[in-house]
Protein backbone atom coordinates (compact mmCIF):
# COMPACT_ATOMS: atom_id res chain seq x y z
CA UNK A 1 0.00 0.00 0.00
CA UNK A 2 1.08 3.41 -0.40
CA UNK A 3 0.13 6.67 1.30
CA UNK A 4 0.70 10.02 -0.11
CA UNK A 5 1.22 13.24 2.36
CA UNK A 6 1.73 16.75 1.22
CA UNK A 7 4.56 18.70 2.47
CA UNK A 8 7.28 21.36 2.44
CA UNK A 9 10.00 19.45 4.27
CA UNK A 10 9.28 16.12 4.12
CA UNK A 11 9.00 15.70 7.86
CA UNK A 12 5.42 17.71 8.60
CA UNK A 13 1.92 17.31 6.59
CA UNK A 14 1.01 20.87 4.44
CA UNK A 15 -1.29 22.52 5.60
CA UNK A 16 -2.02 23.38 1.83
CA UNK A 17 -2.28 21.31 -1.30
CA UNK A 18 -2.24 23.68 -4.05
CA UNK A 19 1.25 25.56 -2.74
CA UNK A 20 3.40 22.75 -1.50
CA UNK A 21 5.77 21.76 -3.47
CA UNK A 22 6.20 17.56 -2.05
CA UNK A 23 4.01 14.74 -1.83
CA UNK A 24 6.19 12.35 0.23
CA UNK A 25 4.84 8.47 -1.21
CA UNK A 26 5.17 5.83 1.99
CA UNK A 27 5.30 2.28 0.71
CA UNK A 28 3.31 0.08 3.87
CA UNK A 29 3.68 -3.50 4.11
CA UNK A 30 2.27 -5.43 7.17
CA UNK A 31 1.42 -2.17 8.93
CA UNK A 32 5.12 -0.67 8.94
CA UNK A 33 6.61 2.11 6.35
CA UNK A 34 9.15 0.21 4.41
CA UNK A 35 9.80 2.86 2.11
CA UNK A 36 10.16 6.87 1.88
CA UNK A 37 9.90 8.79 -2.01
CA UNK A 38 9.79 12.57 -2.00
CA UNK A 39 8.12 13.40 -5.56
CA UNK A 40 7.51 16.82 -6.52
CA UNK A 41 4.30 18.17 -7.31
CA UNK A 42 3.73 19.46 -10.43
CA UNK A 43 2.42 23.30 -11.55
CA UNK A 44 2.84 24.15 -7.94
CA UNK A 45 3.10 27.68 -6.98
CA UNK A 46 4.04 28.67 -2.99
CA UNK A 47 2.61 32.19 -3.71
CA UNK A 48 -0.96 30.69 -5.08
CA UNK A 49 -3.59 31.71 -3.09
CA UNK A 50 -6.74 29.58 -3.35
CA UNK A 51 -9.38 30.85 -5.43
CA UNK A 52 -12.79 31.77 -4.04
CA UNK A 53 -14.53 29.00 -6.60
CA UNK A 54 -13.25 26.53 -5.13
CA UNK A 55 -11.31 25.33 -8.31
CA UNK A 56 -14.47 24.25 -9.75
CA UNK A 57 -13.44 25.83 -13.20
CA UNK A 58 -12.25 24.23 -15.98
CA UNK A 59 -8.45 25.66 -15.65
CA UNK A 60 -8.20 24.16 -12.26
CA UNK A 61 -9.64 20.92 -12.99
CA UNK A 62 -6.67 20.18 -15.57
CA UNK A 63 -4.33 21.69 -12.60
CA UNK A 64 -5.68 19.42 -10.07
CA UNK A 65 -5.89 16.22 -12.51
CA UNK A 66 -2.33 16.58 -13.06
CA UNK A 67 -1.17 16.79 -8.97
CA UNK A 68 -3.48 13.89 -8.78
CA UNK A 69 -2.01 11.55 -11.74
CA UNK A 70 1.06 12.02 -10.37
CA UNK A 71 0.23 10.14 -6.41
CA UNK A 72 -2.63 8.15 -8.72
CA UNK A 73 -0.68 4.78 -7.55
CA UNK A 74 -1.23 5.50 -3.94
CA UNK A 75 -4.29 4.43 -2.08
CA UNK A 76 -4.80 7.43 0.47
CA UNK A 77 -3.60 11.27 0.31
CA UNK A 78 -3.06 13.17 3.76
CA UNK A 79 -3.06 16.79 3.96
CA UNK A 80 -4.01 19.84 6.18
CA UNK A 81 -6.48 21.71 3.43
CA UNK A 82 -7.29 21.99 0.05
CA UNK A 83 -9.64 22.84 -2.17
CA UNK A 84 -13.26 20.98 -3.07
CA UNK A 85 -12.42 20.47 -7.02
CA UNK A 86 -8.94 18.99 -5.68
CA UNK A 87 -10.66 16.68 -2.72
CA UNK A 88 -12.96 15.76 -6.49
CA UNK A 89 -10.47 15.46 -8.67
CA UNK A 90 -8.41 12.61 -6.18
CA UNK A 91 -11.68 11.03 -5.34
CA UNK A 92 -11.93 10.31 -9.17
CA UNK A 93 -8.53 8.86 -9.56
CA UNK A 94 -9.19 6.81 -6.94
CA UNK A 95 -6.85 8.31 -4.19
CA UNK A 96 -8.58 8.36 -0.86
CA UNK A 97 -8.16 12.38 0.41
CA UNK A 98 -8.11 13.16 4.36
CA UNK A 99 -7.94 16.17 5.68
CA UNK A 100 -6.26 16.73 9.11
CA UNK A 101 -5.33 19.10 11.51
CA UNK A 102 -2.06 16.52 12.94
CA UNK A 103 1.48 18.24 11.32
CA UNK A 104 3.56 14.65 12.37
CA UNK A 105 3.70 12.69 9.33
CA UNK A 106 4.93 9.49 11.23
CA UNK A 107 2.11 9.82 13.71
CA UNK A 108 -0.43 10.74 10.95
CA UNK A 109 0.48 7.43 9.34
CA UNK A 110 -0.40 5.66 12.11
CA UNK A 111 -3.37 6.92 12.55
CA UNK A 112 -4.62 6.34 8.96
CA UNK A 113 -3.40 2.61 9.63
CA UNK A 114 -4.64 2.06 13.22
CA UNK A 115 -8.11 3.59 11.52
CA UNK A 116 -8.21 6.63 14.02
CA UNK A 117 -7.77 9.09 10.83
CA UNK A 118 -10.61 11.13 10.84
CA UNK A 119 -11.34 12.94 7.86
CA UNK A 120 -11.94 16.76 8.36
CA UNK A 121 -14.04 17.77 5.80
CA UNK A 122 -14.45 20.99 7.20
CA UNK A 123 -11.07 21.53 6.44
CA UNK A 124 -12.00 22.27 2.62
CA UNK A 125 -12.19 25.88 1.42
Amino acid sequence: MKIAVITEDGRTISRNYTRAPYCLVLTVENGVITGRELREMPGRDPSAVPAADLGLDAASHSRQMAAARAIADCQALLCGGMVRGAYESLRWLGVRPLLTDRRDIDAAVRAYLAGELADRVERLN
